[in-house]
């Protein structure tokens, strides 16, 4: 019964932790993110702001917000760090990023148009060792041709925001400048890279993306999140079937104990049941006897499982922060991991499954042992008694 009980557990607690990772990083991702994106087919897209109105108005959508991006170097105090800059609008990214509301310095209304301010990721700042305030320079893939020969364009910026996602890819190579900056720097004039879009459901990203490439046409390149993201996001979905099924094998192990004992009372017992058959029972209901002991067993470790299971990630946010002051070691460091604490999410799907699967095993488990009682031949039994 215990092991049944350990074994329902760690198969709950364990799903919850990777249900709150899935649930984590998908929130953290979508908050850099766009659920739709909207780009021309060659790359760049002009007139952005009747396509951002037309697109805003779609069914569905709840924001629309035209960006340029670009790979560049970042160069501060002799450090140089590749980032993806992105040229925005401040006016409309919090309609479709949650940039600013993960602010640890500075705000994003500090962008404006010639203004050349750009805001980094908080990991960025500590590797360029600048704060807000401080001049960065930002080296692009194009060339000036001077006299003196052909040179990088590079521009010189002032950091006036810094950010921390706590996932380390956004906030050690990510940075945002203006829009209108961002054109000038990279001479793409009144286009743009494309409009990102946020949806009221974002789980209906590809059914709106599909239906925005219907009707766009082939002159535009429509993406959802899920297709971005799709590598990662089914990953995380077979590493949880598998971990369930490795897992399981807990579960298998305290049912091979459960078989073990009931034999053990079989053998005990043989004498008994053979005098309960010459009474008059039944083959039939001495196998029930030890079905109903088994299935006992295994109610009772499952249900119990169940509720500590529950009780155990319900209560992860508390216990986990304990345990690493008590060590004094943190389990997953901010500089190594996307994601720094160990979120949990419990979804009823995952106890029943976990819980209806362990019962179902541990009565099918019984049937060998309770056959095996019914089996006994009460001459034999009672030969020598």
């Amino acid at each position: 019964m215990l092991g049944i009980t350990i074994g329902v557990i760690v198969l709950i607690t364990v799903l919850s932790i990777m249900n709150g990772f899935e649930k984590e990083l998908r929130e953290r991702i979508l908050g850099m993110v766009s659920h739709v994106t909207v780009t021309g087919a060659h790359g760049l897209l002009p007139d952005w702001d009747l396509h951002r109105l037309a697109l805003e108005t779609e069914e569905g959508v709840s924001g629309a917000a035209p960006y340029i991006e670009q790979q560049v170097m970042l160069s501060a105090n002799g450090e140089v760090r590749g980032v993806q800059l992105q040229g925005i609008m401040p006016a409309f990214q919090d309609t479709v990023s949650e940039v600013s509301g993960h602010l640890e310095e500075g705000g994003l209304e500090h962008l404006i148009s010639r203004g050349y301010g750009i805001a980094i990721g908080i990991q960025l700042a500590h590797a360029l060792g600048v704060f807000i305030g401080d001049k960065v320079t930002v080296i692009t893939p194009q060339a000036n041709v001077t006299p003196a020969g052909v040179i990088p364009r590079m521009k010189r910026f002032t950091v006036v925001a810094i950010y921390k996602m706590n996932i380390l890819d956004y906030d050690s190579s990510t940075s945002f400048i203006h829009l209108d900056d961002a054109a000038r720097l990279f001479k793409t004039h009144q286009e743009i890279t494309g409009v990102r879009l946020k949806l009221d459901d974002l789980f209906e990203a590809q059914a709106v993306a599909d239906r925005l490439q219907h009707r766009l046409g082939d002159k535009f390149k429509v993406a959802d999140w899920s297709e971005d993201n799709k590598t990662l996001f089914s990953a995380l979905k077979m590493e949880k079937i598998m971990m369930f099924f490795v897992l399981l094998l807990i579960v298998l192990v305290a049912v091979f104990n459960l078989v073990s004992s009931l034999i053990m009372v079989v053998n005990a017992k043989q004498a008994d049941i053979a005098i309960l058959r010459t009474l008059g029972m039944s083959a039939a209901q001495v196998k029930n006897i030890f079905m109903i002991q088994g299935s006992l067993v295994a109610l009772i470790g499952a249900i119990t499982g169940a509720v500590l299971g529950v009780l155990l990630s319900s209560y992860l946010d508390v216990l986990i922060p304990s345990l690493e002051s008590l060590i004094g070691y943190k389990i997953f460091p901010e500089d190594v991991f996307y994601i720094s604490t160990i979120p949990s999410d419990l979804q009823r799907g995952d106890v029943w499954l976990v819980t209806l699967s362990t019962i179902v095993l541990a009565i099918l488990a019984t049937l060998y042992p309770a056959r095996r009682a019914a089996s006994v031949q009460p001459a034999e039994s009672l030969r020598y008694e």
